[in-house]
């Protein structure tokens, strides 16, 4: 009973699995720094609508690691927010252009989304029928990711 979410047909080492969300939720509150302030510093002529676009996409990504957080202490761990090591365990980096290169935010937006989609493709299949809960929290994700990188593209065509 103490276990909680976690019964004795739970397909994985539930420990694995709360180290590579918490992996998640380093890369989620990085993606979330990164459009943040691409958000705040960006200007130019097309400084609104792409501001814009980047503060939508940092609301969802502070989502998106509050859902894994929430899934870790499903799984009887600790969501790991410590500041010190989120650059470390994420799978994308914090960047800043200069506040003028929209096209180089949207750029480097665009890859960490990249990264992010094969990532989670990646997670998603490691993850198979043994936690199919997590899966589809990771699948979920993963379409909100696919539709930024479809919305960073549209705007690098401004």
């Amino acid at each position: 009973m103490a276990q909680g979410a976690v019964t004795s047909t739970y397909g994985l080492d539930a420990a694995k699995v709360i180290a590579v969300l918490n992996d998640v939720v380093a890369t989620e509150v990085v993606c979330w720094l990164r459009y943040t302030r691409h958000a705040i510093s960006a200007t130019g002529i097309d400084r609104a609508q792409v501001a814009a676009e980047f503060t939508e996409h940092a609301a969802a990504e502070m989502q998106h690691a509050l859902r894994a957080a929430e899934r870790i202490a499903q799984l009887g761990g600790e969501p790991d927010f410590d500041p010190a090591t989120l650059a470390q365990r994420a799978h994308t980096d914090y960047t800043t252009p200069d506040e003028k290169d929209l096209k180089a935010m949207l750029e480097h937006n665009l890859l960490a989304e990249r990264i992010v989609i094969s990532t989670y493709q990646e997670i998603a299949r490691w993850l198979g029928d043994q936690d199919p809960t997590t899966r589809r929290l990771i699948e979920s994700i993963l379409e909100e990711e696919e539709e930024h990188a479809d919305d960073l593209t549209d705007l690098l065509a401004i």
